[in-house]
C-alpha cells in the first residue's frame, strides 16, 4: 500500500523531507515568493517557526531556514542544494547559519565574529523582514518586487543592522499568533489596542457561546470549482469613530495621535459573523491590510463559513480574531519607523560590487 501511495503522488507539491528536517526547536523560517501573482499583495513575507503550507502566501510559499542542521547535507552529492555544505567535511550536527559565503563576508567586515550564533544568523533576515514590510519600500521597488524575487539592500552600518534587525524582531512577534504579544494582545494591552475588534452582541447583551451566537453566517466564504474555498462580501458596517474609540487613538498624543488616525483610516469597521454578533471597530487600514496577497482577517473568515468549517467559532477561535485585528494594527502603526529605518539603510547601503 505504501509503495502504491508512493507512485500516486503527484510530481510538483511533494512533500520536502530535507526542509521538514530543519524544523527543529529554536529555528525560525523566513518565507517569501519569487513572483506576485495578485494585487495588492502588501508585503511579500512571512517569519514562522513552522513549515507553512505551500500556498500560505499567494505565489507559493519559499521557506529560507535560519538555521540549517548539518548531517547528510554536508555529503558532496549534496553540495548543489539549498542544504549545500558549508564547511570543508561533516563534523558535528550543530545547527549553522544558513548563510552564502558573500553573506558571511559581510558580517565579517561589519565586524561579526561568529555568524553561526543563532543571534547572528538571524540578523539579515529580520533586517530583510523589517525592510520588506516598509510601505515605501513597497511602493518605491514595485516593479521588481511583482516580477521576481525582493532585492532587500543591506547597511554598510553594523550599528544600523542591529537596528533594523530589532525591527524585524517585532513584526516577527506580531506575525507569530502562537506567542503573545505584551501591550498588544496580553498584560497591560495599550489604549488604541484596547477598543479594537471588541466582540459585541447585536442590541446589546450577552452572547451565548453554546447556542449560534459564534456560528459565522454572514456569507465571508463558499465552495467554489472542485471544492475550492472562495472568499464571499460579507456583512459589515463602515461608521465613524465613536467618542470612546476615538479617545483610544487620542491617548498615542499630539502628532502620534495625528499619525495614528492617518494610519489606521478615517474610518471604521464592525464586522459580523452573522445577525446576533459582530466584532465592533476594526479600522480600515486594519481590515484592508494585506500580506503574502492576502487580506488577512476576511481570508481567515472565508474558511469558517458555518456550511465549510461545519461547526460554530469557538470562543477562542473568536478571540483569535481580536488578536489578529490587534496585531495588524500595531504592524499598521510601526509603517513610521519601518520607512524611516528603509531611508536610512537606502541612504548608506553596503556596496555589494566591492565583493568577489
Amino acid at each position: 500500500m505504501a509503495n502504491e501511495q508512493s507512485a500516486l503522488q503527484p510530481l510538483f507539491s511533494r512533500p520536502s523531507p530535507h526542509l521538514l528536517n530543519q524544523q527543529f526547536e529554536g529555528n525560525t523560517f523566513f518565507i517569501t515568493r519569487d513572483t506576485a501573482d495578485k494585487a495588492p499583495e502588501g508585503p511579500p513575507f512571512q517569519f514562522s517557526r513552522l513549515v507553512c503550507d505551500y500556498d500560505f502566501i499567494s505565489g507559493h510559499a519559499r521557506h529560507f531556514p535560519v538555521l540549517l542542521k548539518n548531517g547528510k547535507r554536508l555529503q558532496k552529492d549534496a553540495e548543489q542544494t539549498l542544504f549545500a555544505a558549508l564547511g570543508e567535511k561533516p563534523q558535528t550536527d550543530q545547527p549553522v547559519a544558513n548563510l552564502a559565503a558573500a553573506a558571511r563576508n559581510y558580517l565579517t567586515k561589519l565586524r561579526i565574529k561568529n555568524p553561526d550564533e543563532p543571534q547572528a544568523a538571524s540578523l539579515i533576515w529580520l533586517h530583510a523582514l523589517a525592510i520588506g514590510y516598509s510601505p515605501a519600500y513597497l511602493s518605491e521597488n514595485a516593479d521588481g518586487i511583482r516580477r521576481d524575487w525582493p532585492r532587500i539592500p543591506l547597511p554598510a552600518d553594523r550599528k544600523v543592522l542591529e537596528a533594523s534587525a530589532a525591527l524585524g524582531e517585532k513584526i516577527a512577534a506580531l506575525l507569530d499568533s502562537e506567542t503573545d504579544v505584551p501591550g498588544v494582545t496580553s498584560g497591560k494591552i495599550g489604549a488604541v489596542f484596547k477598543t479594537i475588534a471588541l466582540v459585541t452582541k447585536t442590541g446589546g447583551g450577552a452572547i451565548d457561546p453554546s447556542g449560534d451566537d459564534l456560528a459565522v453566517t454572514a456569507g465571508w466564504g463558499h465552495h467554489g470549482k472542485a471544492g475550492v474555498v472562495m472568499p464571499a462580501k460579507g456583512k459589515t458596517n463602515q461608521r465613524p469613530f465613536d467618542p470612546a474609540e476615538m479617545r483610544a487613538i487620542e491617548q498615542e498624543g499630539g502628532a502620534a495621535a495625528k499619525e495614528a488616525r492617518r494610519l489606521l483610516g478615517d474610518k471604521t469597521l464592525d464586522i459580523y459573523l452573522n445577525d446576533a454578533a459582530y466584532w465592533r471597530n476594526i479600522p480600515l487600514g486594519v481590515w484592508g491590510y494585506s500580506i503574502g496577497g492576502y487580506q488577512v482577517i476576511k481570508k481567515w473568515l472565508s474558511y469558517r463559513e458555518l456550511p465549510i468549517l461545519g461547526r460554530a467559532l469557538t470562543p477562542e477561535q473568536v478571540r483569535q480574531v481580536t488578536n489578529m485585528a490587534r496585531r495588524i494594527a500595531a504592524i499598521v502603526l510601526l509603517q513610521p519607523k519601518l520607512d524611516e529605518n528603509y531611508q536610512q539603510v537606502k541612504g548608506a547601503a553596503y556596496a555589494w560590487a566591492d565583493e568577489k
